[in-house]
C-alpha cells in the first residue's frame, strides 16, 4: 500500500507543476532572465533603458528595406504570459523595430509579431502628418504569430446511466441524449499561435 501511494505520488506530482506553464519561443527568449516589457515606462524615461534587452509586440503597421537593414514599424500592444500580443488591446504607441537581415514586406506586412532586442534610441518620425517619437530597438530575434480561429462548441449532456446496449447489460433502452446538438450560433474564439 505504501508503493502504491508513492506512485501515484510520483505520477500526479509532476502534472501539478506542469499545468499552467507556458513557455516563451526560444527566438524571443533573450539573455536577460526578465526582458524589459513595460512599452510606457521606457517611453516616459528612454535614456534610462538604453543598452538593455527588451521584448515588445504588436501589429506590423509598415516594413521597410534599407541596405542590409529591414526597419518595422510596431504598433505596440501588450504581451501575454507566453509572449503573445493581446488581441484587441489598446495600441501603447509605435516603435521602430531594426532587423540586421533582409526581411520580404509581404512576409510582415500587417501581421502580429514579438520582437527582442536592444533599446537603442529614441528617434523622431510621422504618423500620417502627426509628428512622433519613436522607440529604436536593434532586434536579435522575432517572432511572427499566426491568426486562428476555433469554433468553441458546448459539451454534451451527461448521461447519467453513462451507457446502453447489450454490450452494457441494459438490453433495451436507447441512449436519450443521441443526435443531440446545440442549435444555433457557435462562438468563434480569435487567439495568436505559432
Amino acid at each position: 500500500m505504501k508503493y502504491y501511494h508513492r506512485a501515484v505520488l510520483a505520477c500526479l506530482l509532476p502534472l501539478v507543476f506542469l499545468t499552467g506553464c507556458v513557455s516563451i519561443p526560444k527566438s524571443i527568449q533573450g539573455n536577460a532572465p526578465l526582458p524589459q516589457q513595460d512599452f510606457t515606462r521606457v517611453m516616459n524615461a528612454p535614456s534610462l533603458y538604453m543598452g538593455q534587452e527588451s521584448r515588445f509586440g504588436g501589429k506590423v503597421v509598415k516594413v521597410t528595406n534599407h541596405d542590409n537593414v529591414t526597419r518595422v514599424e510596431l504598433m505596440v500592444q501588450p504581451l501575454d504570459d507566453g509572449a503573445r500580443p493581446i488581441l484587441g488591446a489598446a495600441s501603447l504607441g509605435r516603435l521602430y523595430a531594426d532587423i540586421p537581415s533582409f526581411v520580404d514586406p509581404a512576409e510582415l506586412s500587417n501581421q502580429y509579431v514579438t520582437v527582442l532586442g536592444t533599446i537603442q534610441r529614441v528617434t523622431p518620425g510621422k504618423i500620417g502628418d502627426q509628428s512622433y517619437t519613436f522607440l529604436v530597438i536593434s532586434v536579435t530575434g522575432y517572432q511572427r504569430w499566426h491568426l486562428t480561429q476555433q469554433v468553441m462548441t458546448p459539451p454534451m449532456p451527461m448521461d447519467p446511466w453513462l451507457w446502453y446496449g447489450p454490450r452494457y447489460g441494459r438490453r433495451g433502452f436507447i441512449d436519450p441524449w443521441w443526435g443531440y446538438s446545440m442549435q444555433g450560433p457557435m462562438p468563434v474564439q480569435t487567439f495568436l499561435s505559432e
